[in-house]
C-alpha cells in the first residue's frame, strides 16, 4: 500500500496502551499519521462507580473477581502467545513518537477540540477512548473511524470475541470497522472480518487477534475516506446488544463449554 499525499491529514484519538501503539505504528507505516492525541485513562474508582450505577454491586463484584483472579493471570500466562501473534502479523508495539503525540486529560476536553480544529484532519481514527461527545464529533468536518473488537451491532461494548464464543456463535467472532457516532458502537459498518482462535488462545489473546484482523480493514477505510468512496454496508442479522466485562461465574460457565 502506497502512502498518501502529505496534504491528507490522518489524526488518531486514543487511550494509552499496547493496542494504541500497535495501531499507530501500523497506520503510520501505511498512511503517514499526522498526529496522535492521547487521553489520560479514567480513574479506577470512577470506572467502578459508573459500572455500579449501571449494573449494580453484585455484577461489578463478579467482574472485579474475574479481573483479579483470572484475567490478570491469563494476561501473564499468554505473553508468549501474544508475542507470536504480533510476529505473525508483523505488528509493532513500539512507543509513540513524542513529537507527534499530545496528551490531554480527556478526549472530550476543550483542549482536544482546539487541537482537532487546528489540525483540520481529513479523517480521524479512534482507539480505546471513552465515549466521544457530539461536540467533538461535530468539531471538524471529516469522518471518525473506529476498529471494534466485536461484530456490530450483535456484540457492541467490550470483549466481543469472547462473548461470541461463549454464546456458541463463532460465526460472529471477529472485528468491525465502523463510523463513530454518539452511541456505543452504533455507527455505520464499513467492514468486518472473522477471527479463528486456536487452542492456544484465550480471553487475553482474542483482542489482539481481532486488532490484527481489523487493521487492514481500517487502512482500507482510511483510503476510501480520502478517495471519497467510503460506503456503509448492511448490518448482520440479529439483535443489537451492549456487552460488558464478564463476571467470574460467567467466565467459569464459558470454561465448561471449552471457551477460555
Amino acid at each position: 500500500m502506497s502512502k498518501p499525499n502529505v496534504t491528507n491529514k490522518l489524526v488518531i484519538l486514543a487511550g494509552p496502551g499496547e493496542s494504541t501503539n500497535i495501531l499507530f505504528q501500523y497506520l503510520d507505516q501505511a498512511r503517514s499519521v499526522h498526529h496522535i492525541i492521547v487521553e489520560a485513562p479514567v480513574g479506577q474508582w470512577q470506572l467502578l462507580k459508573r459500572r455500579v450505577e449501571k449494573l449494580g454491586w453484585s455484577v461489578v463484584l463478579g467482574q472485579v473477581l474475574f479481573k483479579v483472579g483470572v484475567a490478570s493471570w491469563l494476561g501473564w500466562a499468554s505473553r508468549a502467545r501474544r508475542r507470536a501473534i504480533r510476529a505473525a502479523f508483523g505488528l509493532s508495539a513500539a512507543p509513540l513518537p513524542p513529537k507527534r503525540c499530545t496528551r490531554v486529560s480527556s478526549i472530550n476536553s476543550p483542549e482536544c477540540i482546539a487541537l482537532l480544529q487546528g489540525f483540520q484532519p481529513d479523517v480521524v481514527v479512534v482507539n480505546g477512548t471513552r465515549i466521544i461527545s457530539k461536540k467533538v464529533l461535530s468539531s471538524v468536518a471529516c469522518p471518525f473511524l473506529n476498529t471494534h473488537a466485536g461484530i456490530t451491532p450483535l456484540y457492541r461494548g467490550v470483549h466481543g470475541g469472547f462473548w461470541a464464543l461463549a454464546n456458541n456463535d463463532a460465526a460472529h467472532c471477529g472485528a468491525s470497522v465502523h463510523v463513530v457516532d454518539a452511541g456505543i458502537d452504533t455507527g455505520g459498518i464499513v467492514a468486518q472480518a472473522m477471527i479463528y482462535p486456536t487452542t492456544a488462545d484465550n480471553f487475553a489473546t482474542y483482542p489482539l487477534l481481532q486488532l490484527a484482523a481489523g487493521l487492514p480493514l481500517l487502512a482500507q477505510a482510511v483510503d476510501d475516506v480520502l478517495a471519497g468512496r467510503l460506503q456503509i454496508r448492511p448490518a448482520p442479522a440479529g439483535p443489537s446488544r451492549l456487552w460488558s466485562h464478564p463476571t467470574l461465574s460467567q467466565y467459569l460457565r464459558a470454561c465448561l463449554r471449552g471457551v477460555y
